[in-house]
């Protein structure tokens, strides 16, 4: 992967970053959903200006989008793919730099479990458990019952956040599900931090490595 992005000049630039074009690309899915959701706010869409706001953070309540790059891909140690965030954000308060990593969801789970996901295929996978638990402080036995999905989009905007000098970075799953499909696990992951899932907010979950880490579920009403 090279490291140079142009300008999107329309969604069917946006369309052919995705790792199956065709596949992902379709009525009633995250992809085309949230592309679409994002590429005609042409910034934060209203009701992630209103999860920021939510927060009480003053920091986070005057964010102001500056760029993001669609299926933006984190190499991580161990696997054999990098990390393919939806749209890495870059946002800014003042002086200071925020990273968003936004998941978008409509009625797909999130990948697997941790448990079933490191049984099949598992060529590089221990180097990439280990790596990922010891990131974000957490124990690998408290993981199988988690979807890996979650834990290494959260390292990606961490990661970001560390690129691009940036003091705070946001996990931020943008659903379309009506259903919430996907809340009990984000709600289940939450708890590893000491959190109580809210909708609508951005929740702090501490400092990692020098990184303000904060999680949301934002739901945009069909």
């Amino acid at each position: 992967m090279k490291p140079y992005y142009v300008p999107a000049e329309s969604l069917d630039n946006w369309r052919r970053l995705l790792a199956d074009p065709v596949k992902h690309w379709r009525d009633g899915y995250s992809a085309k959903m949230l592309a679409t959701r994002w590429w005609d706010s042409a910034g934060f869409p209203p009701e992630v200006m209103a999860s920021l706001r939510a927060s009480a953070i003053p920091l986070l309540g005057k964010l102001r989008f500056v760029t993001a790059f669609p299926e933006h891909k984190s190499d991580l140690p161990g696997g054999r793919r990098p990390s393919q965030t939806d749209i890495m954000v870059i946002g800014r308060a003042d002086r200071e730099l925020v990273i968003l990593a936004v998941e978008g969801k409509a009625e797909e789970p999130f990948d697997e479990l941790v448990g079933d996901w490191k049984r099949k295929d598992t060529e590089g996978k221990g180097a990439r458990l280990a790596f990922l638990s010891e990131r974000l402080g957490l124990a690998e036995h408290d993981l199988d019952g988690i979807r890996y999905q979650l834990l290494h989009r959260t390292e990606s905007a961490l990661r970001s956040a560390e690129d691009f000098a940036a003091s705070h970075a946001v996990l931020l799953v943008h659903s379309f599900s009506t259903a919430a499909t996907g809340f009990n696990d984000y709600t289940a992951f939450l708890q590893l931090f000491g959190l109580k899932a809210i909708k609508g907010t951005i929740q702090r979950a501490g400092s990692l490595h020098g990184i303000e880490l904060y999680f949301s579920w934002t739901t945009y009403a069909l």
